[in-house]
Protein backbone atom coordinates (compact mmCIF):
# COMPACT_ATOMS: atom_id res chain seq x y z
CA UNK A 1 0.00 0.00 0.00
CA UNK A 2 2.03 3.24 -1.60
CA UNK A 3 -0.95 5.34 -0.80
CA UNK A 4 -3.30 5.35 2.58
CA UNK A 5 -5.75 7.60 0.57
CA UNK A 6 -6.28 6.14 -2.56
CA UNK A 7 -6.47 3.06 -1.15
CA UNK A 8 -9.44 4.06 1.21
CA UNK A 9 -11.45 5.45 -1.93
CA UNK A 10 -10.66 1.88 -3.64
CA UNK A 11 -11.70 -0.24 -0.72
CA UNK A 12 -15.27 1.84 -0.12
CA UNK A 13 -16.09 1.22 -4.00
CA UNK A 14 -15.25 -2.68 -3.49
CA UNK A 15 -17.05 -2.48 -0.12
CA UNK A 16 -20.19 -1.23 -1.44
CA UNK A 17 -20.14 -3.33 -4.54
CA UNK A 18 -19.78 -6.67 -2.42
CA UNK A 19 -22.28 -5.42 0.23
CA UNK A 20 -25.40 -4.37 -1.59
CA UNK A 21 -27.36 -4.20 1.55
CA UNK A 22 -26.93 -4.77 5.16
CA UNK A 23 -23.15 -6.10 6.82
CA UNK A 24 -22.15 -6.87 10.29
CA UNK A 25 -18.33 -6.22 11.42
CA UNK A 26 -16.72 -9.04 13.57
CA UNK A 27 -14.73 -6.69 15.97
CA UNK A 28 -12.29 -7.71 18.38
CA UNK A 29 -10.87 -4.70 19.37
CA UNK A 30 -7.75 -4.70 17.44
CA UNK A 31 -6.38 -2.66 15.03
CA UNK A 32 -7.00 -5.23 11.71
CA UNK A 33 -10.79 -5.29 12.64
CA UNK A 34 -11.25 -1.85 13.81
CA UNK A 35 -9.59 -0.23 10.48
CA UNK A 36 -11.51 -2.65 8.41
CA UNK A 37 -15.00 -1.68 10.42
CA UNK A 38 -14.31 2.25 10.11
CA UNK A 39 -13.98 1.34 6.11
CA UNK A 40 -17.00 -0.45 6.19
CA UNK A 41 -18.83 2.88 8.31
CA UNK A 42 -17.45 4.71 5.50
CA UNK A 43 -18.71 2.64 2.90
CA UNK A 44 -22.25 1.69 4.04
CA UNK A 45 -23.01 3.85 6.89
CA UNK A 46 -25.88 2.37 9.18
CA UNK A 47 -25.99 -0.43 7.00
CA UNK A 48 -23.53 -1.88 9.30
CA UNK A 49 -23.04 -2.76 12.85
CA UNK A 50 -20.05 -3.99 14.53
CA UNK A 51 -20.27 -7.30 16.47
CA UNK A 52 -18.05 -7.02 19.86
CA UNK A 53 -18.16 -10.62 20.89
CA UNK A 54 -16.99 -11.28 24.66
CA UNK A 55 -15.93 -14.48 24.38
CA UNK A 56 -14.47 -15.11 28.41
CA UNK A 57 -10.95 -15.77 26.92
CA UNK A 58 -10.28 -11.63 27.27
CA UNK A 59 -7.50 -9.62 28.93
CA UNK A 60 -8.76 -8.22 32.10
CA UNK A 61 -10.95 -4.70 31.52
CA UNK A 62 -10.95 -5.49 27.68
CA UNK A 63 -14.77 -5.07 27.53
CA UNK A 64 -14.39 -2.08 28.76
CA UNK A 65 -11.13 -0.85 27.07
CA UNK A 66 -12.43 -2.00 23.87
CA UNK A 67 -15.99 -0.02 24.06
CA UNK A 68 -13.74 2.84 24.63
CA UNK A 69 -11.44 2.57 21.67
CA UNK A 70 -14.48 1.66 19.80
CA UNK A 71 -16.29 4.89 20.70
CA UNK A 72 -12.98 7.00 20.12
CA UNK A 73 -13.04 5.55 16.54
CA UNK A 74 -16.77 6.64 16.46
CA UNK A 75 -17.84 2.99 15.63
CA UNK A 76 -21.40 2.25 16.45
CA UNK A 77 -21.09 -1.36 17.65
CA UNK A 78 -22.86 -4.26 19.93
CA UNK A 79 -21.73 -6.50 22.73
CA UNK A 80 -22.53 -10.30 23.32
CA UNK A 81 -21.72 -12.40 25.89
CA UNK A 82 -20.64 -15.69 25.22
CA UNK A 83 -18.39 -17.37 27.40
CA UNK A 84 -20.07 -20.27 28.25
CA UNK A 85 -20.42 -20.71 24.85
CA UNK A 86 -16.65 -20.90 23.73
CA UNK A 87 -15.75 -22.79 26.87
CA UNK A 88 -18.34 -25.17 25.62
CA UNK A 89 -16.69 -25.10 22.59
CA UNK A 90 -12.96 -26.04 23.86
CA UNK A 91 -13.97 -28.43 26.77
CA UNK A 92 -11.15 -30.79 26.64
CA UNK A 93 -9.21 -29.85 23.80
CA UNK A 94 -4.93 -29.82 24.28
CA UNK A 95 -4.14 -29.50 20.39
CA UNK A 96 -3.48 -25.95 19.73
CA UNK A 97 -4.91 -26.20 15.82
CA UNK A 98 -7.67 -27.79 17.04
CA UNK A 99 -8.11 -24.89 19.60
CA UNK A 100 -8.31 -22.48 16.46
CA UNK A 101 -10.89 -24.34 14.50
CA UNK A 102 -13.31 -24.70 17.21
CA UNK A 103 -12.66 -20.81 18.05
CA UNK A 104 -13.32 -20.15 14.60
CA UNK A 105 -16.69 -22.58 14.15
CA UNK A 106 -17.70 -20.83 17.41
CA UNK A 107 -17.53 -17.44 16.26
CA UNK A 108 -19.34 -18.24 12.70
CA UNK A 109 -21.95 -20.33 14.97
CA UNK A 110 -22.61 -17.10 16.98
CA UNK A 111 -21.89 -14.01 13.61
CA UNK A 112 -24.36 -16.73 11.83
CA UNK A 113 -27.82 -15.41 14.47
CA UNK A 114 -26.29 -11.73 14.70
CA UNK A 115 -26.31 -11.84 10.94
CA UNK A 116 -29.83 -13.10 10.74
CA UNK A 117 -30.77 -10.41 13.48
CA UNK A 118 -29.51 -8.40 11.23
CA UNK A 119 -31.38 -9.07 7.99
CA UNK A 120 -28.05 -9.69 6.04
CA UNK A 121 -25.51 -12.68 5.25
CA UNK A 122 -22.37 -10.49 4.71
CA UNK A 123 -19.62 -10.97 7.58
CA UNK A 124 -16.54 -8.44 7.29
CA UNK A 125 -13.04 -9.47 8.94
CA UNK A 126 -10.17 -7.87 9.60
CA UNK A 127 -8.06 -10.89 7.86
CA UNK A 128 -4.74 -9.44 6.68
CA UNK A 129 -2.37 -11.33 4.78
CA UNK A 130 -0.55 -13.20 7.35
CA UNK A 131 -3.28 -14.74 8.33
CA UNK A 132 -4.15 -16.87 5.16
CA UNK A 133 -0.11 -17.11 4.76
CA UNK A 134 0.14 -18.77 8.06
CA UNK A 135 -2.73 -20.58 7.55
CA UNK A 136 -1.78 -22.81 4.60
CA UNK A 137 -3.33 -23.58 1.44
CA UNK A 138 -2.16 -24.38 -1.97
CA UNK A 139 2.01 -24.72 -2.01
CA UNK A 140 1.83 -23.19 1.58
CA UNK A 141 2.57 -25.17 4.56
CA UNK A 142 0.43 -24.69 7.54
CA UNK A 143 2.02 -22.46 10.45
CA UNK A 144 -1.12 -21.69 12.60
CA UNK A 145 -4.56 -21.78 11.65
CA UNK A 146 -6.00 -18.54 11.96
CA UNK A 147 -9.55 -18.65 13.45
CA UNK A 148 -10.80 -16.17 11.04
CA UNK A 149 -9.68 -18.29 7.57
CA UNK A 150 -9.14 -22.04 8.74
CA UNK A 151 -11.78 -22.03 11.18
CA UNK A 152 -14.54 -20.81 9.07
CA UNK A 153 -17.04 -24.08 8.85
CA UNK A 154 -17.43 -25.15 5.13
CA UNK A 155 -21.18 -25.25 5.39
CA UNK A 156 -21.40 -21.30 6.38
CA UNK A 157 -23.80 -19.34 4.20
CA UNK A 158 -21.99 -16.01 5.63
CA UNK A 159 -20.51 -14.37 2.70
CA UNK A 160 -16.82 -13.25 3.94
CA UNK A 161 -16.39 -9.73 3.15
CA UNK A 162 -12.50 -8.77 4.00
CA UNK A 163 -10.80 -5.11 2.60
CA UNK A 164 -7.52 -5.92 4.40
CA UNK A 165 -6.59 -9.23 3.03
CA UNK A 166 -3.68 -8.16 1.13
CA UNK A 167 -2.28 -5.37 3.64
CA UNK A 168 0.65 -7.05 6.51
CA UNK A 169 0.32 -5.13 10.18
CA UNK A 170 2.55 -2.22 9.02
CA UNK A 171 0.23 -1.33 6.32
CA UNK A 172 -2.91 -2.01 8.16
CA UNK A 173 -1.12 0.45 11.17
CA UNK A 174 -0.23 3.25 8.86
CA UNK A 175 -4.20 2.71 7.11
CA UNK A 176 -5.55 3.45 10.67
CA UNK A 177 -2.77 6.75 11.49
CA UNK A 178 -5.22 7.70 8.25
CA UNK A 179 -8.25 6.71 9.32
CA UNK A 180 -7.75 8.54 12.41
CA UNK A 181 -8.13 5.94 14.59
CA UNK A 182 -6.45 6.63 18.04
CA UNK A 183 -3.65 4.15 19.58
CA UNK A 184 -3.17 2.68 16.34
CA UNK A 185 0.39 1.66 17.40
CA UNK A 186 -0.91 -0.23 20.44
CA UNK A 187 0.50 -4.18 20.66
CA UNK A 188 -2.07 -7.02 18.80
CA UNK A 189 -4.06 -9.17 20.92
CA UNK A 190 -4.93 -13.09 19.13
CA UNK A 191 -8.45 -12.84 17.69
CA UNK A 192 -8.87 -16.40 20.03
CA UNK A 193 -7.86 -14.54 22.77
CA UNK A 194 -6.09 -16.26 26.35
CA UNK A 195 -7.08 -19.69 24.74
CA UNK A 196 -3.66 -19.81 22.66
CA UNK A 197 -1.97 -18.15 25.72
CA UNK A 198 -3.12 -21.50 27.87
CA UNK A 199 -1.33 -24.51 26.82
CA UNK A 200 -2.86 -27.49 27.28
CA UNK A 201 -6.65 -27.43 28.94
CA UNK A 202 -8.91 -24.38 28.37
CA UNK A 203 -11.15 -23.63 31.52
CA UNK A 204 -12.33 -20.39 33.27
CA UNK A 205 -9.61 -21.21 36.33
CA UNK A 206 -6.50 -21.60 34.26
CA UNK A 207 -7.76 -18.33 32.04
CA UNK A 208 -8.03 -16.50 35.08
CA UNK A 209 -4.44 -17.03 36.25
CA UNK A 210 -3.53 -16.74 32.40
CA UNK A 211 -5.68 -13.29 32.94
CA UNK A 212 -3.58 -12.65 36.18
CA UNK A 213 -0.08 -12.86 35.11
CA UNK A 214 -0.81 -11.01 31.31
CA UNK A 215 -1.93 -8.33 33.20
CA UNK A 216 1.22 -8.12 35.25
CA UNK A 217 3.37 -8.50 31.93
CA UNK A 218 1.55 -5.67 30.38
CA UNK A 219 1.69 -3.26 33.30
CA UNK A 220 5.28 -3.85 33.96
CA UNK A 221 6.68 -3.42 30.59
CA UNK A 222 4.27 -0.21 30.07
CA UNK A 223 5.90 1.32 33.32
CA UNK A 224 9.51 0.34 32.11
CA UNK A 225 8.66 1.94 28.80
CA UNK A 226 7.12 5.20 30.49
CA UNK A 227 9.98 5.18 32.50
CA UNK A 228 12.72 5.06 29.82
CA UNK A 229 13.78 1.57 30.61
CA UNK A 230 12.83 -0.33 27.99
CA UNK A 231 11.59 0.25 24.26
CA UNK A 232 8.39 -0.18 23.28
CA UNK A 233 8.21 -3.65 22.60
CA UNK A 234 5.93 -5.08 19.51
CA UNK A 235 4.23 -7.69 21.65
CA UNK A 236 4.08 -8.66 25.25
CA UNK A 237 2.46 -11.25 26.85
CA UNK A 238 2.48 -14.47 29.47
CA UNK A 239 1.65 -17.97 28.59
CA UNK A 240 0.61 -20.13 31.10
CA UNK A 241 2.13 -23.78 30.66
CA UNK A 242 1.06 -26.90 31.11
CA UNK A 243 3.88 -28.34 33.10
CA UNK A 244 3.11 -28.18 37.21
CA UNK A 245 6.55 -27.67 39.05
CA UNK A 246 7.38 -27.76 42.93
CA UNK A 247 7.49 -24.11 44.77
CA UNK A 248 7.89 -22.87 48.22
CA UNK A 249 5.57 -20.82 49.84
CA UNK A 250 6.50 -19.90 53.33
CA UNK A 251 7.80 -22.79 54.71
CA UNK A 252 5.09 -24.95 52.61
CA UNK A 253 5.98 -27.01 49.71
CA UNK A 254 3.59 -25.84 46.67
CA UNK A 255 2.96 -27.86 43.32
CA UNK A 256 2.06 -25.13 41.22
CA UNK A 257 1.88 -23.90 37.45
CA UNK A 258 4.72 -22.16 35.55
CA UNK A 259 4.65 -18.83 33.35
CA UNK A 260 6.50 -18.00 30.36
CA UNK A 261 6.84 -14.48 29.56
CA UNK A 262 6.89 -13.38 25.93
CA UNK A 263 8.61 -10.11 24.74
CA UNK A 264 9.24 -9.96 21.46
CA UNK A 265 10.31 -6.85 18.50
CA UNK A 266 9.01 -6.99 15.09
CA UNK A 267 7.83 -4.67 12.12
CA UNK A 268 5.45 -6.83 10.80
CA UNK A 269 4.76 -9.76 12.59
CA UNK A 270 6.23 -12.53 9.90
CA UNK A 271 9.35 -12.28 12.11
CA UNK A 272 10.15 -11.31 15.79
CA UNK A 273 13.19 -10.90 17.94
CA UNK A 274 13.07 -11.43 21.54
CA UNK A 275 13.99 -8.38 23.25
CA UNK A 276 16.92 -8.48 25.40
CA UNK A 277 15.29 -6.93 28.70
CA UNK A 278 17.08 -5.77 31.72
CA UNK A 279 17.23 -8.25 34.32
CA UNK A 280 15.15 -5.72 37.29
CA UNK A 281 12.12 -5.73 34.85
CA UNK A 282 12.25 -9.51 34.43
CA UNK A 283 12.93 -9.88 38.29
CA UNK A 284 9.77 -7.25 38.95
CA UNK A 285 7.09 -9.48 36.51
CA UNK A 286 8.37 -12.89 38.06
CA UNK A 287 7.94 -11.43 41.65
CA UNK A 288 4.70 -10.05 40.79
CA UNK A 289 3.19 -12.76 38.93
CA UNK A 290 4.18 -15.45 41.85
CA UNK A 291 2.52 -13.26 44.53
CA UNK A 292 -0.94 -12.42 42.90
CA UNK A 293 -0.80 -16.20 42.28
CA UNK A 294 0.34 -17.71 44.99
CA UNK A 295 1.14 -20.77 45.43
CA UNK A 296 -0.65 -21.42 41.71
CA UNK A 297 1.82 -20.09 40.02
CA UNK A 298 5.54 -21.14 40.91
CA UNK A 299 7.82 -20.69 38.85
CA UNK A 300 8.24 -17.61 35.41
CA UNK A 301 10.49 -18.32 32.61
CA UNK A 302 11.46 -15.71 29.89
CA UNK A 303 11.41 -16.99 26.41
CA UNK A 304 14.50 -16.14 24.41
CA UNK A 305 13.37 -17.15 21.34
CA UNK A 306 12.91 -15.70 17.51
CA UNK A 307 11.29 -15.79 15.14
CA UNK A 308 11.40 -17.97 13.14
CA UNK A 309 12.26 -20.92 14.32
CA UNK A 310 9.31 -20.25 17.22
CA UNK A 311 6.17 -18.28 16.41
CA UNK A 312 5.29 -14.98 18.42
CA UNK A 313 2.47 -17.20 20.17
CA UNK A 314 3.17 -20.18 21.66
CA UNK A 315 -0.26 -22.04 19.97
Amino acid sequence: MNDAAAFVDEAVRKIREQVPGRAIIAASGGIDSTAAAVLVEKALGERARAIFVDTGLLRAGEVERVGEFFRASGLRYEVVPAAEQFFRALDGVTEPEEKRRRIGAAFIRLFEVEAARFETDRLVQGTIAPDWIESGGSIRDTIKTHHNVGGVPTDSKLVLVEPLRDLYKDEVRTLAHHLGIPNADRQPFPGPGLAVRVNGLVTPERVRRARVANAVVEEEVERAVAAGRLARPWQFFAVLLPARTVGVTGDNRVYGEAVSVRIVESIDAMTATAMDVPRPILKAIAERITRELSGEVVRVLYDITDKPPATIEWE
